[in-house]
């Protein structure tokens, strides 16, 4: 039995600005979807799905051919429709017995956090969530006994109403990267600061 990832890339990114959708925004050559591929592909976990919604054809048409897209028709509505349509494209495929959730817009995210959070799932947990300095972040693991609940949530709801019910693993993940995510032209701003500086600091 495998577990799999779902990065959400399905919305407009309306905050940010720009007539690009935000998954294709470049940052330092490459967008900010890649980045966040790069480090699924590189956690080993497969198969590795993309949720697409706004622009979809756009972004699918970016994707390596080792990445599944899922198209979510409700995009507009938030993040939990993309939940959903990604709980119900992977179950039908029965090998899959888990579900990492990460985001597009978190270009930092590193592969040994959904390495940590398969070894959370190996070692029995059926809800586990990335931790950074104590704070709960992503990626995020739902295990299939959760998937169908997972789906019936209504509106713009997702993991975070179901660790109001169940128990949550807490996988420490300092050091694996850092969960800051892009919505606006000023964290867009901060993010190509730190790249820039982290790159200084190697030359």
């Amino acid at each position: 039995m495998s577990v799999a990832i779902a990065i959400l890339a399905a919305g407009r990114g309306s905050r940010l600005g720009g007539d690009i959708p935000k998954p294709l925004v470049t940052l330092k050559g490459r967008s900010l979807l890649d980045h966040a591929l790069v480090a699924a592909a590189a956690s080993k976990l497969h198969p590795v799905f993309v949720v697409v919604g706004y622009q979809h054809e756009a972004i699918v048409s970016t994707l390596p051919a080792s990445v599944r897209p899922i198209y979510n028709y409700d995009w507009a509505s938030g993040i939990g429709s993309s939940l959903r349509a990604a709980l119900q494209a992977v179950a039908s495929h029965p090998s899959i017995e888990a579900l990492c959730i990460g985001l597009a817009d978190q270009p930092l995210i590193g592969s040994q956090s959904y390495r940590r959070l398969a070894l959370a799932h190996d070692r029995g947990a059926t809800l586990a969530v990335a931790t950074y300095e104590g704070a709960r972040r992503n990626p995020v693991l739902l295990s299939r006994c959760l998937w169908q609940e997972a789906m019936n949530l209504k509106g713009d709801r997702g993991a975070k109403v179901l660790m109001q019910d169940y128990p949550v693993v807490e996988v420490p993940c300092e050091g694996t990267g850092i969960p800051q995510d892009i919505d606006t032209p000023e964290d867009f701003a901060k993010m190509r600061q730190y790249f820039s500086s982290t790159i200084s600091r190697r030359s």
